[in-house]
């Protein structure tokens, strides 16, 4: 088992500006990442617990790219198994099991999907040996232990039963299968901050400008510029390792090399429509012509998607076009009884997956590679990793590190990420028990408090002690009653947030559950953070301009027939200028 972490969790203003100067003094770090996403913070945790001396920085806030706008799935891809790729969905079962268990219980929770049958006969006996095989899988992956409930059949009647708002002719019967969904965005700010505990070093808002290298060529550090004390500085580092995602040439590209991973920017949309919209006690798993489509239930909501195409433009902004919406509806109208329209969507979300392509350049090594994730020295004493998913990130991050070391180095101090919890996991389900004890001293539902132990698990105590510290804490937002006031004060005090949009889009998140991104909650969440981050009157009032300016780029894109329209449109609403790439 892993140790207890030996330092604070708690991310700040405060932590974030001792780390980079921790990270520009002393001795070189032993690895440096570069890029604060799933792969990112799932390598400096590795990192971490391996005992070594690990920095990481990221560009804009934890998990603003490609890992804030996912499908929220932690699964083992089904439809891979009519790939016939085994190996692939029996490493993500596996991953998805050790999160359920051991890592994250109180951030994934195992979700229900029903699979329509339109073939009475075949298509029932083909499904059910794959979804067969996907369990059987995952058995295997949990050594026997079942994580999640096994496939169960239903007649079309029995479907409609569990399903009420799904066509008469969408099905002839069901099948019933168990994958789990997990809040993106936290799960990477919970990896940084268990990386943290284990003496990792993290910062936001540091963009890597450059890579050092000594006499020889070899990179051995980068030039950073620190956007929030508006300064360059550099770190050095005896390895480092380059988790990009979609900027992945980008930053290769800074060694002067031509060597390295290409990606191409693949676009995925969803919609979010209210929960009492869509009558259903499970979520839908879709095949389309294309590839396939989720309805997943949350609390309050559903989300709908995804689409996949190629995106050209800003990769800091993708956005969602008025045909992306449309598809979108299409696909989910063709099976629900009651159609959906745009006056039922109460938010909408862009992301970019990285497609991993063939190298580029005549040289350079694949050192790890699956076929989902490649890890490549880019030049010495840098890797690069692209591909994956987020569910086996865990595994691309073990892949990463290694690499990096060595096999030798490897061999000798293995990782253990398979057996650390993250923060807030350890004691989750004590906690659980006190729920009754908590609502009842607080004044707070049953509800409200399994809706804290979701988002922060066994880290409760420490929300308690600022509402114990400020009772106003423990109220409702106004506009916003899912959440307390106190979930906006831990955003900055232990999450990192340093910015309202930190807040918005990654911590509590407005930005696509309500029909105005939030922006009615300005004034309360911005209350709550001024006095948090020292905030004056016209920090406030620029803060909250800058949120509401987004939005309405945003909502501009949603008119717009095509990606280069809706793009232009956002920067011109938003007061930005576009890329010259774009």
């Amino acid at each position: 088992m892993a140790a207890t972490p030996m330092t604070s969790t708690a991310l700040s203003a405060t932590s974030r500006a001792d780390a980079l100067d921790a990270m520009t003094t002393g001795e070189p770090l032993d690895l440096l990442v570069v890029g604060g996403g799933v792969t990112g913070a799932g390598i400096v945790l590795d990192a971490a617990s391996r005992g070594l001396r690990v920095g990481i920085v990221e560009a804009e806030d934890w998990a603003s790219g490609t890992s804030q706008w996912s499908s929220k799935l932690v699964h083992g891809g089904l439809r891979y198994l009519y790939q016939l790729n085994f190996a692939l969905v029996a490493e993500a079962l596996k991953e998805r099991g050790l999160l359920l268990t051991t890592l994250a219980p109180h951030l994934v929770k195992a979700q229900p999907f029903l699979w329509p049958l339109k073939l009475p006969v075949v298509e029932r006996s083909y499904s059910a040996v794959g979804v067969g095989m996907y369990d059987a899988l995952a058995l295997v992956g949990a050594k026997g232990t079942k994580t999640v409930p096994l496939q169960k059949h239903y007649t079309r009647q029995g479907a409609q039963e569990l399903f009420p708002d799904i066509r008469d002719d969408a099905l002839t019967g069901a099948i019933r299968f168990y994958d789990a969904r997990v809040d993106d965005a936290r799960l990477v700010i919970d990896l940084v901050r268990t990386a943290t505990g284990y003496g990792a070093l993290a910062a936001t808002r540091a963009r890597v400008t450059s890579f050092a290298k000594d006499d020889t060529g070899r990179v051995v550090g980068a030039e950073v510029h620190d956007a929030e004390g508006d300064r360059d500085l550099t770190i050095r580092a005896h390895r480092v390792v380059a988790a990009a995602g979609v900027w992945t040439e980008d930053v290769e590209a800074m060694t002067g090399s031509d060597q390295g991973l290409k990606v191409l920017a693949s676009k995925g949309i969803h919609i979010v429509v209210p929960k009492e919209r869509i009558q259903g006690e499970t979520g839908l798993f879709l095949r389309t012509e294309k590839s396939v489509l989720f309805v997943i239930p949350w609390e309050r909501y559903w989300v709908i998607g995804t689409t996949d195409t190629p995106w050209e433009q800003d990769l800091r902004n993708p956005v969602a076009t008025a045909e992306d919406i449309d598809y979108v509806l299409e696909q989910a109208n063709s099976v629900l009884a009651r159609p959906l329209t745009r006056d039922d969507i109460i938010g909408t979300y862009a992301g970019l997956r990285p497609l991993l392509q063939p190298h580029r350049g005549s040289g350079g090594s694949s050192t790890k590679v699956s076929r989902e994730h490649t890890v490549a020295e880019v030049a010495p004493g840098l890797w690069s990793i692209a591909g994956g998913k987020l569910t086996t990130y865990r595994v691309m991050a073990e892949d990463a590190v290694d690499v990096a070391l060595g096999e030798e180095a490897a061999e000798a101090n293995p990782s253990v990420t398979e057996h650390t919890p993250l923060v807030g996991a350890a004691g989750f389900d004590a906690y659980r028990h006190q729920a009754p004890r908590i609502a009842a001293a607080y004044g707070w539902s049953a509800e409200q408090v399994e809706h804290l132990l979701s988002r922060y698990g066994a880290e409760l105590p420490a929300l308690l002690a600022l509402v114990d510290a400020d009772a106003s804490l423990g109220e409702p937002l106004t506009t916003a009653p899912a959440y307390l006031r106190v979930e906006a004060a831990f955003a900055v005090t232990h999450e990192g947030a340093l910015h309202l949009e930190d807040i918005l889009m990654h911590r509590i998140r407005l930005h696509y559950e309500t029909r105005d991104r939030g922006v009615s909650a300005l004034d309360e969440i911005g209350s709550i953070a001024a006095p948090l981050l020292g905030w004056d009157d016209d920090d406030l009032a620029r803060e909250q301009a800058a949120y509401r300016a987004r939005v309405a780029g945003e909502a501009a894109a949603e008119q717009e027939r095509t990606d280069a329209a809706a793009s232009a449109a956002r920067a011109q609403v938003a007061g930005e200028a576009l890329p010259a790439s774009s």
